[in-house]
């Protein structure tokens, strides 16, 4: 069998080189728009200045009320709005509670602040904290008997 030919040496790119520079941050939900898929009190993990994609959940700012500013919420993009160039369309999952394009129409490109990457499992991490407190007690109770 003879040697495998030997390929071209290309420039070296790590992965943090390739990937676009973006902001990432911690957002925390609240209010219950969005239950079942989060909850009060969960965080996520979110990107600034990404791209908004459809099916995605984004952090949105919403026009301003009557009664005053709405802050930044948590949606899901469905796709472009439909008759508003420049805007996306966005909606609620619990169509009990919130707001949505539904609401107040299309929101433009720039009021779509972050896209969400993913949520952060602060109940594992609570149950994990516990734990360990409980096995740290327990140690600490054998040590006293001795």
């Amino acid at each position: 069998m003879g040697a495998l030919p030997r390929l071209p040496r290309l420039p070296r790119l790590t992965w943090l080189t390739a990937l676009p520079r973006r902001r990432v941050g911690v957002a925390v939900v609240r209010g219950r728009s969005m239950e079942p898929t989060l909850h009060e009190g969960d965080r996520l993990l979110v990107s600034y200045g990404s791209p908004p994609r459809a099916g995605r959940l984004a952090l949105v700012r919403l026009p301003d009320a009557a009664a005053g500013r709405r802050p930044v919420a948590v949606k899901r993009i469905t796709g472009r709005a439909p008759d508003e160039p420049g805007c996306w369309w966005v909606e609620r999952d619990n169509p009990r509670e919130g707001v949505d394009s539904w609401l107040v129409g299309g929101i433009p490109d720039a009021d779509v602040v972050a896209l969400v990457l993913t949520r952060i499992p602060t109940r594992a991490l609570h149950r994990l904290h516990r734990l360990h407190r409980w096995t740290l007690a327990a140690v600490a109770g054998r040590l006293r008997r001795r």
